[in-house]
């Protein structure tokens, strides 16, 4: 980020390369299409170039450029509710394919999360896929450590929930045969 801040040429590249795939899976974990999805990268890259100048050297740039992210996905999310407002609803054209993904192509873990709340969904794609730190998830919610260690813990519970069947329920199904 520094070399990008100085004009290196070779410097955009390289940090593109390395941050876009996370970034991307970050979008993708919030159920957009792909396009919607490339859409926001997009943003995202052209919003860090607008604002590069405010990099601190020395800090973190992965919680600088999620808290970015962030932001154009909630920008992005705006945009799009007010798109939406305006437009009518139309039956579909039968010739025409269906405007969203099939569900089965979410990786594993989208799926997993899909349950989950947004706040807590993302906090936990932070740090699962894009390997932040706890802190560094803190400073790109705009949050403190404990309330991000709050979510992941309630996301935590909620799939352990979702993933184990619940014994006294079980044991009650037993109970009622006899």
């Amino acid at each position: 980020m520094q070399r990008y801040q100085q004009g290196d040429p070779e410097a955009p590249g390289v940090l593109i390369a390395v941050v876009s795939p996370g970034l991307m899976r970050l979008f993708r974990s919030q159920f957009v299409t792909g396009q919607q999805a490339d859409d926001l990268l997009q943003d995202t890259w052209l919003r860090i170039h607008r604002v590069r100048h405010t990099y601190r050297p020395g800090e973190p740039v992965l919680p600088w450029i999620y808290a970015i992210a962030r932001r154009v996905r909630i920008d992005g999310y705006r945009r799009m509710s007010r798109i939406m407002s305006h437009e009518t609803t139309m039956d579909a054209l039968p010739e025409a394919p269906a405007a969203t993904e099939p569900r089965d192509t979410l990786s594993a873990f989208e799926t997993l999360v899909a349950d989950l709340p947004e706040s807590q969904r993302e906090v936990l794609t932070m740090l699962k896929v894009g390997g932040l730190s706890l802190e560094e998830v803190a400073r790109a919610t705009s949050s403190t450590v404990g309330a991000v260690k709050q979510k992941v813990h309630r996301a935590y519970d909620r799939l352990r929930k979702l993933l184990q069947p619940d014994e006294r329920d079980e044991g009650r199904g037993v109970r009622d045969e006899l």
